[in-house]
C-alpha cells in the first residue's frame, strides 16, 4: 500500500513536468475550464447528496409549491434556490439530475462512436483495396445525410423496433446508438490515414515477416500510434454529443419527461417562457452552455498542446 501511495504522486509529478502538464499549468483557460467541468460533474453525480429533493420521487413533490420564482425574487421559498416548475419540482434538483443524464449519454456516445470509428479505420487502412473502398463509401453515405436528420431517423427506427413498454426504459440506449452511428466517420478517417502510414514502416513489415497475425499487429502496434489524434477528436466531440442529445430531447425524440435531461428540461421550460416562468428555460440552458463551453475549451487546448508544430 505505501508503494502504491508513493507511486501515484510520482506519476502526477511526472505528468505536471511533461510538455502537456507544463502547457496546462501555463494556460489559465485550460485549468479554469477543467475546474469548471470538474465542479459540474461532481455536483451532478453527487445530486442525491446536495439536491433539495429527488425530482423523480413523487413523495417529495408538492403541487402547492408550483412555479415558485428563484430565491431572490418576491414570493420565493427556501430551499428552492432556482424556483420550481409547474409540477412543483425544484429546478436546481432537476438540473443536477438532468446534467447527470446528459453527461452519461454524451460520454457513452463518444465511446461507442470512437470504438466503431477506430475499428473501421484500422480495417480500412490496414487492408486497403476492396475493404477500404466499401467501408469508406459507407462513411461517405453517412456524411451525405445531415447529422441531426440522421440521428432522428435512427432514433425513430430503433423506437419502432422496441415494444411500447420498453421505449422509455431504453430511451438512453436509443439516443446513444443514434448519436454514435452518425459520429463515427471522423474517427474512421483519422485512424485510416494514420494506419496507412504506419503499415509501411519497418516494425510492421518485420511483424508480418515473422507471421504475427493482422489482428495483433493492428491492436498492439498500430493502434497505440493512432490514439493521440483520436483522443483530441473525442474531447472535441464530447460537447457536440451533449448538444446532439439536448437537441433530440428538445425536439421530443430524446429523453422522456420521466427521465429528463437538460434538453428535456429546456423543452419543458420553453412551453412556459411567455407565461413569465423564465427560470424554467434560462437555468437549464445556462447549465448546458457551461458544460459545452468548458469541454470545447479543454478540447481546443488539448489539440494545441499535442500539436508538435506549436511547441
Amino acid at each position: 500500500m505505501p508503494a502504491e501511495t508513493a507511486r501515484a504522486p510520482g506519476r502526477l509529478a511526472r505528468w505536471l513536468d511533461s510538455d502537456i502538464g507544463w502547457s496546462f499549468r501555463q494556460t489559465p483557460v485550460a485549468w479554469l475550464s477543467a475546474l469548471l467541468l470538474i465542479l459540474l460533474i461532481v455536483s451532478a453525480f453527487c445530486a442525491p447528496l446536495i439536491a433539495p429533493q429527488n425530482p423523480h420521487d413523487l413523495k417529495q413533490i408538492f403541487i402547492d409549491k408550483a412555479e415558485l420564482p428563484p430565491i431572490w425574487a418576491k414570493d420565493a421559498e427556501w430551499p428552492f434556490l432556482l424556483g420550481t416548475d409547474p409540477q412543483g419540482r425544484d429546478v436546481l434538483s432537476a438540473i443536477l439530475y438532468g446534467t447527470r443524464v446528459s453527461l452519461i449519454i454524451g460520454l457513452a456516445s463518444v465511446m461507442v462512436s470512437m470504438a466503431i470509428g477506430v475499428t473501421v479505420g484500422l480495417l480500412a487502412g490496414y487492408h486497403g483495396g476492396r475493404i477500404d473502398n466499401i467501408l469508406m463509401r459507407i462513411g461517405d453515405t453517412v456524411l451525405s445525410i445531415p447529422t441531426l436528420l440522421m440521428a432522428i431517423l435512427v432514433s425513430a427506427l430503433f423506437r419502432e423496433m422496441l415494444p411500447p413498454g420498453l421505449r422509455e426504459p431504453f430511451a438512453a440506449v436509443v439516443i446513444v446508438l443514434s448519436i454514435s452511428l452518425t459520429n463515427w466517420v471522423q474517427y474512421a478517417r483519422t485512424v485510416r490515414a494514420l494506419t496507412m502510414v504506419e503499415r509501411r514502416k519497418e516494425y510492421v513489415l518485420a511483424a508480418r515477416i515473422i507471421k504475427v497475425s493482422s489482428v495483433r499487429i493492428m491492436r498492439r502496434h498500430i493502434l497505440p500510434n493512432t490514439l493521440t489524434p483520436v483522443m483530441v477528436a473525442a474531447t472535441l466531440n464530447l460537447g457536440l454529443a451533449i448538444l446532439s442529445e439536448a437537441t433530440l430531447s428538445f425536439l421530443g425524440v430524446g429523453m422522456p419527461i420521466t427521465q429528463p435531461s437538460l434538453g428535456t428540461l429546456i423543452r419543458i421550460g420553453n412551453q412556459y417562457l411567455f407565461s413569465g416562468s423564465w427560470w424554467l428555460i434560462v437555468f437549464p440552458a445556462l447549465q448546458l452552455g457551461l458544460i459545452v463551453l468548458s469541454v470545447n475549451l479543454l478540447g481546443d487546448w488539448l489539440r494545441d498542446a499535442l500539436n508538435p508544430k506549436l511547441r
